[in-house]
């Protein structure tokens, strides 16, 4: 039998990218860089990426801005650090990290925000956001799911493998108000070692599209959403530009 609780969140980072190998990052850069385009005022030139993750995304923004990531957790860094050698990597929380400093273009991708426990903590992390942008910058956001789009006993299997391991993940879901709680059950297998198994329930703080672009309002953006067919996950992004008298 395998065996439970081991896997430990260290190692769900190093496996963080064979989760997501499908994932098509290059394509999604191509539109977060025309949304960018179209929507700031002034030239695009300097790109923070908030919740980086291990740097997929900052891989590609790198060749054409300068770009900065923000995360908090220091396992993932530590494997973007690996990957963007000589970028500024900096472990915060979206709502209070400070940089002192602004940006032409700030994005926070892969639905981050889910991870928030309530609106007045979203309210916060857009002011945050805000903060961190020039007048007429703009803020991307891959919102969590919409609460109208939450679909009942749904499961979802991601399986990969490479030479040095094979990794299975096993996720059913359910809602309670409006939390989604996705219990995730993992599989590491690497030749030579026992099979490993931890399960883990993520909390997800689910808001209207509609309340998100509130907010966003209400930290100083004008805001459209948007649904570039390159993100597959389907829930769109939110798009702010701060306004320039900010």
């Amino acid at each position: 039998m395998p065996r439970r609780g081991p896997l430990m969140f260290h190692e769900l980072a190093a496996i963080y990218d064979l989760t997501y190998a499908a994932k098509d990052y290059r394509h999604e850069c191509r539109a977060l860089k025309d949304l960018a385009g179209a929507s700031a005022h002034g030239p695009v030139e300097r790109w923070l990426d908030v919740a980086c993750g291990t740097g997929r995304h900052l891989e590609f923004l790198r060749r054409d801005y300068e770009v900065v990531g923000v995360d908090l957790s220091p396992q993932m860094l530590r494997i973007a650090r690996r990957r963007l050698p000589g970028i500024r990597l900096v472990t915060g929380d979206m709502r209070t990290f400070d940089l002192g400093e602004r940006f032409d273009v700030l994005s926070c991708l892969f639905s981050a925000i889910g991870h928030l426990s309530s609106e007045r903590e979203l309210a916060r992390t857009f002011a945050n956001f805000a903060r961190h942008l020039r007048p007429g910058g703009v803020a991307i956001v891959e919102p969590w799911i919409d609460p109208r789009d939450w679909k009942p006993g749904h499961i979802h299997l991601v399986t990969q493998q490479n030479s040095e391991r094979t990794f299975v993940r096993l996720a059913t879901s359910r809602r309670r108000r409006n939390r989604s709680l996705i219990h995730y059950h993992y599989l590491l297998a690497e030749p030579g070692k026992e099979v490993r198994y931890r399960d883990d329930i993520d909390v997800g703080l689910m808001v209207p599209r509609e309340r998100i672009a509130e907010i966003l309002r209400q930290a100083g953006f004008r805001v459209r959403f948007v649904r570039p067919p390159e993100f597959s996950t389907g829930r769109g992004l939110i798009v702010g530009r701060r306004s320039r008298d900010g």
